[in-house]
């Protein structure tokens, strides 16, 4: 399936022959107030979707240019509602089993359509899913191409829609009786006497009817008449460019001198490629024969220009998104908000809706709210204690997650209002966690920051706002309600609960247990063995010494085998590897009996394993270790010991082994792959600087990782240690054949050197431990060292059980722990904190001993387990918060306090607008000072007061002037204000951020200088028409008011009598106002249009409203819009506009 989200990769090929499958018509099951079965067509020509009956007759017809979405959804109400209520004769419709119905929902889709809040939608089912793909591709292209279909394309599908309209079967022509009906229906008057006979005329039609064609010319030529005494502004200069204006086909405007327009009347500078101002002409030019490289536009073409949306007042590059103006902290935006979000009305008896949580986010709402109560069995969504239907949570949560990113990509805060007990918070905490997956924010993106992250951070994130549990939060939210007695009791009660686990814990210390003890061989992930370590359990947390390579380690040669090429070490696989990799050896070189390699014992730790190859097969035997006296011997029989293993091997080489009817000498050995002796064991560089040599050893998590490098110096080299998570470096050099290590230690070589501290304290400070070779450099650049590292870095207290010899602790309550088969041991203990992801592993050499310390282990946690859920019980009581809601809480904590001061850049501050100050007085300013701080570290979200139960809008200009970030609308209520929340979220790509202005985010910045705007209304076209023909007014308002009357910041046109298509409004009565801007980053003009009723009462028809800061020079159209901020097709008004800076004297 191509979706819609790939529509635009498809190929011009492609696109052609899905458009025409859409032309031809398809037969689909069409659910409206009954399930039918109808043609669906596309009518290209108008833009528009048909539902044709068996008798070729239109049912309905749906306008493209009202599409918001095609959704392929097998759930949604319409397939939803007929299944329930119609049952089995459903399903007889489909001859289908409702298994069969299920499988086949791949051919069921949606189309939202509509100018309001709540869309319509009309749900089809296709016969086959390729069908069904192809109209969900297809609607989606046309869709698409309305969108950026040019001015001249729209009027010509609209004029095709007219004719349509009057006869649905015709649509090759309309005759003089049937126009005289329709432009009524157009919002024109028709004149009395001949007007239309003249007309018909003029256009040469012949008996009375008009083709397509001329009913265009009819219309060029009807729109022109009444607005021709606009173009009087151009007969004048400089620079006039117009002469004529008896008809619009007469006079020209040329190539130089529309481009002089747009120079100097316009001013625009683009305007200077020439290239542009063709390109730009050539999109209204008609007769093609004009389209050349010189072309001109007719008067009338130029008329066109003007009204038209490529001539906006609107400066579209505002409305582009600036990526690198999202790497604020999210408290310097505006953030698109909504209130009460699942309201389609009111908020005492209106539905609530999933579809008003889509519907807001694809207009680019990015905090939306979520009222939760207790439902039945689960949480519902509505307004509490009135009569608003209930939606559950989960199918909420659902919606968001499905369309959260459709519009913007920049993340979604779920502002939670909580009414539901803890078992239900416990419920919308799974859901959330369940539904959200990885888009669930529940970790701080960086722990240690002190500024909330930007937009481009949290791309593609789900972030809660709620409250969170915590402990000074809890209690000073008790104590701001100090005057209340049963507040008091709760404190109290609070208090004394922190108190009783207080004196649980100091009990616990002072009566410390040592709970186990004993010698761990713990795992070392870089040299990828172990190594045996004192440990102790006490006070639940494990402590551990250093590695034990002195005093308890085999002394001298005991450790020689471990550069020895026929010692492999630890196998993967032990006794198979060994088997196989001496079969390949010994098979491939017609091996001799007496063949070998040792190998680490897999189940005895300090105990070995020699393969031997002998007649044909592999015999294995074990090299016992043991100490006696603190003398370490290796041997195969208790009767022929040796001090070390190569001592063993060199014996075994010169006499015969004798044991378990074995005699036989070894000779010759299989070598250790990529082996090296141990003077090139890699820890030396001749070409290494200073920097790669702090780079590589700061890869190695450990201390006691080296390298030793050549300097540019003769004879002389640098020893680079990591010490305590630094990087030291220490001179060495050559004296009388010696190696002088910082004018402290000889050594007659660099072998020698190494040798020598890699069992004693360099400095006092660490061993050489870790050799840093290349390879390990390598694999450490390929693995997350943060998950391997074991070591802790953390100060260990002094009075712990092992003293001065501990070396790390691991806090056994934060982890989790498993005990299986690893690293070739048959048993090892995992420990793995959670809240860090670091870990620990151990073994013992004795198997039955791991599982010893496992249950230990085990135990502790699960009473640290029991103890903490006893304490969140308790918590979550007092606090009436779910731990499980409580722990996604990340950067939105809901703070209810109504001071500004002593706040965390974490939380959030919820208030009422009727709470914003907003007098000009001192009290008001200096708390507006501290609000306007506030906010450029925390966030605030102000709702409104709860006596707007009409869900009407409050002012928000007066919150985002003291840099609140959201400020949350009723979405759904289609009033000035929410008009303005529309405006300002217009900017920056509609992505429902907005960067605050220099002056709100850093205190030392000015604000922009003062404007004068001069402006004045000159004619529309195309306003909306109810039902009849309207004699409109239009009012131009600059919002907020800066001071003053009102009427210095408004202004009204004369009414214009019995014409929307086309009025004017010109002369000394409607003459040029002036505005003066204080505050252009947040000013606003706004158009509105009125008509006058038979009551000469004012009644709204269309609005367009725009930031002063985007707003275009010269003579302008204002595309207009409804009072949802939808696009009215082709409505416009004409308006003049000049700006200009107030200059300080």
């Amino acid at each position: 399936m191509v979706g819609g989200s790939e529509w635009h990769e498809l190929i011009e090929d492609e696109r052609r022959r899905v458009t025409e499958h859409l032309q031809m018509g398809t037969e689909m099951m069409v659910y409206q107030q009954r399930a039918e079965r109808l043609t669906v067509q596309v009518i290209m020509e108008s833009m528009q979707v048909a539902l044709i009956r068996s008798d070729d007759k239109i049912a309905r017809l749906l306008d493209i240019f009202e599409f918001k979405e095609v959704r392929q959804w097998e759930t949604f109400k319409d397939f939803q509602r007929f299944n329930e209520s119609r049952g089995s004769k459903f399903r007889r419709i489909f001859g289908q089993s409702e298994k069969e119905l299920q499988q086949d929902s791949r051919t069921c889709f949606t189309i939202f359509y509509g100018s309001e809040f709540i869309l319509k939608s009309l749900s089809l089912k296709a016969d086959s899913v390729e069908d069904a793909e192809k109209w969900l591709t297809g609607l989606e292209l046309l869709r698409q191409k309305t969108l950026v279909a040019h001015t001249p394309e729209i009027i010509e599908c609209w004029l095709m829609k007219q004719m349509y309209s009057v006869d649905q079967s015709k649509k090759t022509s309309i005759t003089l009786k049937e126009l005289k009906s329709l432009l009524p229906q157009m919002n024109f008057t028709v004149p009395g006497g001949r007007f239309l006979e003249d007309r018909f005329v003029e256009v040469e039609a012949k008996d009375y009817s008009l083709d397509i064609q001329q009913f265009h010319k009819f219309y060029n030529f009807l729109m022109f008449e009444n607005q021709k005494m606009l173009l009087e502004e151009f007969e004048k200069g400089p620079p006039a460019f117009i002469s004529n204006t008896d008809s619009p086909e007469f006079t020209v405007v040329l190539l130089d001198d529309f481009q002089n327009f747009l120079l100097y009347r316009q001013k625009v500078t683009w305007a200077k490629d020439l290239s542009q101002v063709q390109e730009l002409m050539t999109i209204f030019i008609e007769d093609t024969m004009r389209k050349t490289s010189y072309p001109m536009l007719t008067i009338g073409e130029f008329l066109s220009f003007l009204f038209s949306k490529e001539n906006s007042i609107w400066d579209e590059k505002f409305s582009e998104i600036c990526p690198l103006d999202m790497n604020n902290p999210l408290s310097h935006y505006w953030i698109n908000s909504s209130h009460n979000t699942y309201l389609t009305g009111d908020q005492l008896r209106s539905e609530s809706s999933t579809e008003a949580y889509v519907r807001s986010l694809r207009l680019g709402c990015r905090c939306v709210e979520l009222d939760c109560w207790n439902g039945p069995d689960e949480p519902v969504i509505y307004h509490g204690r009135t009569m608003t239907s209930k939606i559950k949570f989960k199918d909420v949560v659902k919606a968001i997650n499905d369309h959260a990113f459709a519009t913007s990509e920049y993340p979604v805060v779920l502002s939670i209002e909580e009414h539901c007990d803890i078992k239900q918070q416990k419920i919308m905490a799974q859901i959330l966690r369940d539904v959200f997956q990885d888009k669930l924010l529940t970790e701080p993106l960086e722990p240690e920051a002190d500024d909330l992250p930007s937009p481009n951070q949290l791309k593609g994130k789900i972030i809660i706002k709620h409250q969170k549990i915590n402990e000074s939060n809890d209690t000073n939210k008790l104590e701001e309600e100090k005057g209340n007695t049963t507040v008091k009791i709760k404190l109290d009660s609070f208090k004394k609960i922190g108190n009783t686990y207080r004196e649980k814990i100091r009990k616990a210390k002072e009566n410390r247990v040592v709970e186990k003890e004993g010698e761990l061989c713990i795992w070392d992930p870089i040299d990828k063995r172990f190594y045996r370590h004192d440990c102790v359990i006490s006070d639940n947390k494990l402590y551990y010494s250093e590695e034990k390579l002195e005093e308890d380690s085999p002394e001298d040669g005991s450790q020689l085998h471990l550069s020895e090429p026929w010692f492999h070490g630890q196998l993967a696989e032990g006794r198979i590897a060994a088997e196989k990799l001496l079969c390949d050896f010994c098979k491939g070189r017609d091996g001799k009996d007496g063949t070998f390699l040792v190998r680490e014992s897999e189940r005895f730790i300090r105990n070995y394993n020699i393969s031997l190859w002998t007649s044909g097969r592999i015999q294995h035997y074990r090299i016992f270790c043991s100490s006696e006296n603190g003398q370490w011997f290796f041997y195969l029989t208790i009767k022929q010991r040796f001090p070390s293993m190569c001592a063993l091997i060199k014996y075994y080489t010169q006499n015969p082994i004798n044991y378990d009817r074995l005699n036989l000498h070894l000779n010759g050995f299989l070598p250790r792959l990529n082996f090296v002796p141990f003077h090139q064991m890699g820890w030396f560089y001749s070409n290494l600087s200073q920097a790669e040599a702090e780079d590589y050893l700061l890869r190695i998590p450990r201390d006691g990782a080296f390298l030793i490098r050549q300097r540019e110096e003769p004879d002389s080299f640098t020893l680079s240690i990591r010490v305590e998570g630094d990087v030291e470096h220490y001179l060495i050099y050559q004296h009388n054949s010696k190696y002088v290590l910082a004018d402290a230690y000889e050594f007659g070589s660099l072998e020698d050197l190494v040798s020598c501290f890699r069992d004693k304290l360099f400095y006092g400070k660490t061993k050489l431990r870790y050799p840093v070779t290349p390879q390990l450099v390598e694999r450490f650049c390929m693995v997350d060292i943060s998950t391997c590292d074991s070591e802790q870095y953390s100060e260990v207290a002094k009075d712990n059980p092992l003293g001065d010899q501990c070396k790390g602790v691991v806090d056994i309550s934060k982890c989790t722990v498993a005990c299986k088969a690893k690293h070739a041991r048959p048993l090892v203990v995992t420990l793995l904190n959670r809240e860090n992801l670091k870990l620990i592993e151990f073994t013992c050499e004795i198997v039955e001993q791991v599982d010893e310390w496992y249950q230990v282990l085990l135990s502790i946690i699960q009473n640290e387990q029991s103890l903490g859920k006893a304490r969140r019980a308790e918590m979550e009581s007092k606090t009436n918060i779910a731990v499980e809601m409580s722990d996604m809480v990340v950067y939105c904590q809901s703070i209810k306090k109504k001071t500004f001061e002593n706040y965390n850049y974490k939380e959030v501050r919820s208030v009422p607008d009727n709470m914003v100050p907003k007098e000009e007085n001192e009290t008001a300013v200096e708390k507006s000072d501290s609000i306007l701080e506030y906010n450029r570290k925390a966030l605030t979200r102000v709702y409104p007061c709860s006596g707007r139960v009409d869900s009407s809008n409050f002012d928000p200009c007066p919150s985002w002037k003291l840099g609140c970030q959201m400020v949350a609308l009723n979405f759904q209520t289609p009033d000035k204000f929410m008009q303005l929340n529309s405006a300002l979220f217009s900017l920056n790509g509609g992505k429902g951020y907005v960067l605050k202005p220099e002056w709100m985010r850093d205190p030392t910045k000015k604000k922009p200088a003062k404007k004068n705007i001069r402006i004045r209304v000159m004619a529309a076209r195309h306003l909306p028409s109810p039902d009849h023909i309207v004699s409109p007014f239009v009012q131009v308002e600059l919002w907020p008011y800066t001071g003053g009357q009102a009427d210095d910041n408004s202004f009204k046109t004369t009414l214009f009598k019995d014409n929307g298509l086309n009025p004017v409004w010109l002369g000394q009565t409607n003459p040029t106002r002036y505005f003066k801007v204080d505050e252009p980053d947040l000013a606003f003009l706004r158009f509105v249009v009125f008509e006058e009723d038979t009551f000469s009462d004012a009644k709204f028809l269309a609005q367009a409203t725009f930031p002063v800061r985007g707003i275009r020079q010269g003579y302008r159209s204002v595309p207009l819009k409804n009072g949802f901020g939808e696009n009215l097709e082709l409505s416009s008004l004409l308006v003049h506009v000049h700006q200009a800076e107030v200059r300080k004297v």
